[in-house]
């Protein structure tokens, strides 16, 4: 037991990388149930800001991350119960996003901090990418509120699910294009075109500058 605990000390971004893919995997499962999709909120949420405060030593402040995290809690809870009203999924978005973009924020200047390329730090290449994707998803969410009609998807127009929103985030930020939804609005096509920036520049900055560090340390040992 002490043994796992301080392999999770050791390599948090593993267990946040971890989280994100296996809630991507249950919500198909719990996506109809109110409590499922609350559940995978909330632990969502909890696990990225224990995350955050594994890396701390970056300049990121925690604080902050917990002053957007907190009340993002609350709402997440809210919106599972009510999924319908829009101002509510308006407010939930326009709190997790930021607190997203926040927390990769943090994990990239972890990335950054020095020219050493540990074991965590490879996962938490992966998982910054992941974060990014979860806080556009929400960035859509928002979208979608705001301008009604911004997304179609194979089954017409109408709202997307959330679902179907980060399916969207990811298939745009690894640029693959196999999404079968669709921004239709100036506004929506406008975000996307910047999730689009944003990979590209993540794999040209982050991933270019990992890979530089470890083959420049091959060649030295």
């Amino acid at each position: 037991m002490d043994v796992s605990f301080r392999r999770i000390r050791e390599h948090p971004s593993a267990l946040l990388l971890l989280a994100q893919l296996v809630a991507v995997l249950a919500y198909p499962f719990l996506d109809q149930a109110r409590v499922g999709r609350a559940v995978l909120g909330v632990v969502g949420t909890v696990v990225v800001l224990l995350a955050l405060a594994a890396v701390r030593r970056t300049p990121a402040l925690t604080w902050v991350a917990l002053l957007l995290g907190a009340p993002a809690l609350v709402t997440t809870v809210w919106e599972a119960m009510d999924p319908g009203n829009d101002p509510l999924v308006l407010v939930n978005a326009l709190l997790h996003a930021p607190f997203y973009f926040f927390v990769s924020y943090g994990m990239i200047r972890y990335l950054f901090h020095d020219d050493r390329v540990s074991r965590d730090e490879l996962y938490a290449t992966g998982a910054a990418f992941t974060v990014v994707a979860w806080g556009f998803a929400y960035v859509y969410a928002a979208a979608q509120v705001i301008w009604p009609g911004s997304f179609v998807g194979a089954g017409g127009a109408g709202d997307r699910s959330w679902f179907e929103l980060l399916f969207l985030s990811f298939t745009t930020l690894t640029s693959v294009g196999l999404s079968d939804v669709t921004p239709v609005l100036a506004h929506a096509r406008s975000l996307v075109m910047v999730e689009q920036v944003a990979g590209v520049m993540y794999v040209a900055l982050v991933v270019a500058r990992l890979v530089g560090l470890t083959v420049a340390r091959g060649t030295r040992s």
